[in-house]
């Protein structure tokens, strides 16, 4: 089987480490019926898995009496964050977030948690985070741990939690950046605020949830005549503090993406409107410019008709042997140029 770890805790330290998973409980259980024992938060079997088949999760599910909807869900995954109970067993689903600077992109997994009386399974879907350091941490505090399953609960939901404060940082660096590709006019800056925006959201699926399932362990957790017990709900007052952090992180983060989105729409609309005008204008001017050379050429056309006219050379033409015909031929082109000037002139075309 895809085991990480197996071990056995009694009263907050590893005492054992089982060659199979059913052994654990084996040897919990045998011991207590052994001393007349009720199982004991203290005494407890913490199984890692990462990414178990079908076949390992049906003999899990076997060997453990999972229930059949939670087996289901753990199997196939894509599960919100969540903390359902089944009897004496609760079922909890985490979505850890890691980021990914070379993509710019916030990765999330999946964590699901079966809770029994005497016995924690975690089951990975990704590699991250390795939950070999919750377990070193946890070990390093036997006071803590003896409290049982909720102990782990609390360990991997806080580091969970806290991996969500770089992609936190990671995410403000990027905004900050495109905030300048905004004002700096970059094309492609509107993909990249959408794509963003697109992890923002995922990060909140992740962390939303959180918000509800602490506030019942919280409840659950609020006795003052156990000192272990107090620790434990200080502890998860911390995390959900860091969880409100990260949902308010998100939720401004998300709201600063769109008004940067409807901004650089404005800017680009702005940009667009003054391409247009600098376009219009240089038509303009290049219609004046038209205007001007058309009206020049017809000036400078009449004079050449009249001349080509009477540089035919046929012989009946009119005027053809008046004394006056080449003085009158200029002059009628003097004066048709002159009158084509004025009409010109008159409505702006020079």
């Amino acid at each position: 089987m895809s085991v990480v770890d197996n071990a056995v805790y009694r009263s907050g330290h590893r005492e054992a480490e089982p060659d199979s998973l059913d052994g654990a409980l084996d040897l919990l259980r045998d011991e207590e019926s052994r001393d007349g024992r009720a199982p004991s938060g203290s005494d407890f079997a913490w199984i890692g898995l990462l990414r178990p088949d079908d076949a390992e999760m049906a003999r899990l599910a076997r060997d453990f009496s999972l229930p059949a909807l939670a087996v289901e869900d753990a199997v196939t995954a894509h599960q919100r964050p969540k903390l359902e109970r089944y009897d004496d067993i609760e079922f909890v689903v985490l979505r850890p977030a890691w980021y990914v600077d070379e993509e710019e992109d916030v990765q999330v997994g999946e964590i699901h948690l079966f809770l029994g009386a005497d016995f924690v399974v975690a089951i990975r879907h990704a590699e991250r985070p390795d939950l070999a350091d919750v377990r070193r941490r946890l070990e390093a505090d036997p006071d803590l741990l003896a409290i049982g399953p909720r102990a782990v609960l609390y360990g991997i939901l806080d580091r969970v939690v806290d991996d969500y404060a770089p992609v936190i940082t990671e995410l403000r660096r990027d905004i900050d950046q495109i905030e300048s590709e905004v004002f700096g006019g970059d094309p492609d800056v509107s993909q990249r605020i959408y794509r963003l925006s697109r992890e923002v959201i995922e990060f909140q699926r992740a962390t939303d949830p959180l918000r509800g399932m602490l506030h019942t362990l919280l409840a659950e957790t609020d006795d003052e005549s156990d000192a272990a017990i107090v620790g434990l709900h200080r502890n998860l007052r911390d995390v959900a503090d860091h969880v409100e952090q990260a949902v308010e992180a998100a939720d401004g983060y998300r709201q600063l993406l769109e008004r940067l989105l409807t901004v650089n729409s404005s800017l680009v609309g702005t940009r667009q409107n003054e391409e247009m005008r600098r376009l219009s204008e240089t038509s303009l001017s290049q219609g004046e410019e038209v205007k001007r050379i058309s009206s020049w050429a017809a000036i400078l056309f009449t004079p050449s008709l009249i001349g080509a006219i009477y540089g035919m050379n046929f012989d009946a033409m009119p005027e053809l042997h008046w004394t006056y015909g080449y003085p009158f031929a200029l002059a009628l082109m003097v004066v048709a140029s002159l009158v084509l000037y004025l009409v010109f002139k008159r409505r702006g075309w020079l």
